[in-house]
C-alpha cells in the first residue's frame, strides 16, 4: 500500500515562497515518478507537476510554469514543490501522488494533503 505525506503548506502574503514536502511512508519513493496535484474549494483536482523516475524530466501546469520548481532527493526519499511568486490562486489543497511515469496512473493512496492559503 502506497502512501505519501505532504507537508510544508501555510499562509502566506502574495509574492511570497514556500517548499512543499512529499515523503512516502514504508516504501522507497526512487521507484515511482511522482505528481503534486491541488484542488481548490469548488473546484476540480488539478495535476499541478511531475518529475520523472530519474528526475531528468520535468512537466508543469500552464498556471505554475516559471514560478514553482519540482525536485527529487532520493537520499532522503522525498520529492519537493518550490513554489516562488504565490499568487491567491495557488491557495488549495496540496497532494502528491506516486505514479509509473508522467503522466501517469496513480499508484498511490491520497493522503491528507498540505493546505497552501495565499492572501494578503
Amino acid at each position: 500500500q502506497l502512501q505519501l505525506v505532504e507537508s510544508g503548506g501555510g499562509l502566506v502574503q502574495p509574492g511570497r515562497s514556500l517548499r512543499l514536502s512529499c515523503a512516502a511512508s514504508g516504501f522507497n519513493l526512487e521507484h515511482y515518478a511522482i505528481a503534486w496535484f491541488r484542488q481548490a474549494p469548488g473546484k476540480e483536482r488539478e495535476e499541478v507537476s511531475c518529475i520523472s523516475v530519474s528526475g531528468g524530466s520535468t512537466d508543469y501546469g500552464e498556471s505554475v510554469k516559471g514560478r514553482f520548481t519540482i525536485s527529487r532527493d532520493n537520499a532522503n526519499n522525498a520529492v519537493y514543490l518550490q513554489m516562488n511568486s504565490l499568487k491567491p490562486a495557488d491557495t488549495a489543497v496540496y497532494h502528491c501522488a506516486a505514479q509509473g511515469s508522467c503522466p501517469g496512473l496513480r499508484l498511490s493512496h491520497w493522503g491528507q494533503g498540505t493546505q497552501v492559503t495565499v492572501s494578503s
